[in-house]
C-alpha cells in the first residue's frame, strides 16, 4: 500500500503553522520578491491542475457509466472503453503533476490515500463483488458508498484502472498490459466501476474547491452536492492563506513560510520517487518491494514518475510561461544553483523517460538505478540546498 507516512509531517504543518510567532528578520525585498511567486503558482500551478484533473474526473465518470449502460443492455462497449482509457490516463496525468502540492487538502483531509493507495486487495474486492447486498448498496449510493465504506485498497485510481486495462494471470499475480479491458465486465464489476470513479472524481473535485475556495462549476458542484443538498466541500480556501500570507485568518505568517512549504512539496515527491517508487521495484527482495509498482495495469509507471518531476518543474519554475516563480528568487540570490536546480530537473525525467518496460524489468536494472541517481540528486539540491537559502 502506498506508504501514508509519508506526508504526516505536512498533514500536521497547518497546526504548526498557526502556532508559528510573527517573524521579524525577513527583509521586505524577499517578501516582496516571494509574494510575487506565490500567487501564480497557487492560480496558474496548483489551481489548474486540480481543474483539469477534476474535469477528466468528469469526463471518465461519463465514459464509465455509459459502459455500465451497455453491460445492462448487452450492447458492444469497445470504443467505450477505449476512450474511458484514455480519460483515466488523462486525469492521472494531471493527478502525478500535482504531487509537489500533496501539503495542505490533499494531506489534511486524507485526499492523497484515498486515491492513490496500492496495491489493491484482491481478496477483499473478489469479496465485495460476490457480495449482493453491498453490490446492492454500491449501485444505490454510488460513490457514496465507495468513499465513505471502502478501505483505501478497494478504491481510487488503481481499483479503476485494474477494471479498465487488461491483465494476465502470471506466477500468481496479476500482471498489466496495458491494453483496454476486454468487454466481459460483469454487471457487479460494472457497477462498482462506476462507484469507484464518482468517489475519485468527487475527490479531485474536492483538491479544485479546497485551493480556490469554491470557485468551482456548477456540474462539479452538482457532484458533491447529495439530494438534500448538503455539500462534501470542507469550506476552506487553501490558495487564499498563501496568497494572504501574513494578513489576518492566514495560517502563513509571512510569504517566506509559503515558499519554503513550497519547495519542501517539491523535496518530498522527489525523495518518494527516488526511495520508493524507483528504489522498491529496483530492489525487489521482497514481495512487498515487487507489488510495489505504481501503475502495473495501465503500464503507465514511468510517464507518473517523469510527471512527478513535472510538478517538481512547474512548482519551482511557474506553471505558466511568465510567471513570477521561486525559481526567480532562488536566481537572483544565486544563479548557479537556480541553473543547477533547472538542470536536474531535465536530467531527471530524461533518465525516467530511458527506462524501457519498467513494470517487468525494473529489478537491478542499470536505467532504474540511473534515473534514481538523478531523481536523488535533485532532492539532495532540494533539500541541501535551496531550503537554506529560503530560510536565511
Amino acid at each position: 500500500m502506498k506508504k501514508i507516512f509519508k506526508l504526516a509531517l505536512c498533514a500536521a504543518c497547518v497546526i504548526g503553522m498557526m502556532a508559528c510567532e510573527k517573524k521579524t528578520d525577513i527583509s521586505s525585498d524577499k517578501e516582496e520578491a516571494l509574494a510575487k511567486a506565490v500567487t501564480p503558482y497557487v492560480e496558474n500551478t496548483v489551481i489548474a491542475t486540480y481543474s483539469k484533473m477534476a474535469d477528466q474526473g468528469l469526463v471518465l465518470l461519463e465514459k464509465c457509466e455509459g459502459i455500465l449502460a451497455a453491460v445492462e443492455a448487452e450492447d458492444d462497449y469497445t470504443e467505450l472503453m477505449k476512450q474511458a482509457d484514455a480519460a483515466w490516463r488523462a486525469m492521472r496525468k494531471y493527478w502525478e503533476q500535482s504531487e509537489a502540492f500533496l501539503y495542505g487538502p490533499a494531506a489534511t483531509y486524507s485526499i492523497d490515500p484515498h486515491i492513490d493507495s496500492w496495491p489493491l486487495d484482491f481478496n477483499a474486492m473478489n469479496s465485495l463483488l460476490n457480495n449482493a447486498d453491498q453490490m446492492a448498496q454500491i449501485e444505490e449510493e454510488g460513490g457514496a458508498y465507495v468513499g465513505d465504506k471502502l478501505g483505501y485498497a478497494l478504491k481510487g485510481f488503481h481499483a479503476a484502472e485494474y477494471l479498465l486495462f487488461e491483465s494476465v494471470e502470471k506466477d500468481g499475480r496479476h500482471v498489466g498490459t496495458g491494453n483496454p479491458h476486454a468487454c466481459n465486465l460483469t454487471h457487479a464489476e460494472a457497477v462498482y466501476l462506476v462507484g469507484i470513479v464518482e468517489d475519485l472524481a468527487q475527490q479531485a473535485i474536492l483538491l479544485e474547491d479546497s485551493w480556490s475556495g469554491g470557485k468551482i462549476s456548477a456540474e462539479k458542484e452538482a457532484l458533491i452536492t447529495d439530494e438534500e443538498g448538503e455539500s462534501m466541500s470542507v469550506g476552506v480556501n487553501y490558495g487564499g492563506y498563501m496568497i494572504n500570507a501574513g494578513k489576518p485568518g492566514s495560517i502563513y505568517v509571512t510569504y517566506q513560510e509559503a515558499a519554503e512549504d513550497i519547495i519542501a512539496g517539491c523535496s518530498n515527491i522527489a525523495g518518494e520517487v527516488a526511495d520508493l517508487k524507483l528504489g522498491n521495484p529496483y530492489l525487489s527482495s521482497t514481495p512487498d518491494q515487487r507489488d510495489y509498482i505504481e501503475s502495473p495495469y495501465s503500464c503507465t509507471s514511468t510517464t507518473d514518475f517523469a510527471d512527478n518531476i513535472r510538478s517538481i518543474q512547474h512548482a519551482y519554475c511557474g506553471g505558466k510561461s511568465g510567471d513570477a516563480s521561486v525559481s526567480d528568487y532562488v536566481k537572483s540570490q544565486d544563479k548557479d544553483l537556480d541553473a543547477s536546480v533547472r538542470k536536474a530537473i531535465e536530467d531527471a525525467i530524461a533518465a525516467i523517460e530511458a527506462i524501457e518496460d519498467f513494470e517487468n524489468t525494473a529489478q537491478n536494472n542499470p536505467a532504474v538505478k540511473a534515473a534514481i541517481d538523478n531523481v536523488q540528486a535533485l532532492a539532495d539540491l532540494l533539500d541541501d540546498e535551496v531550503s537554506p537559502l529560503l530560510s536565511k
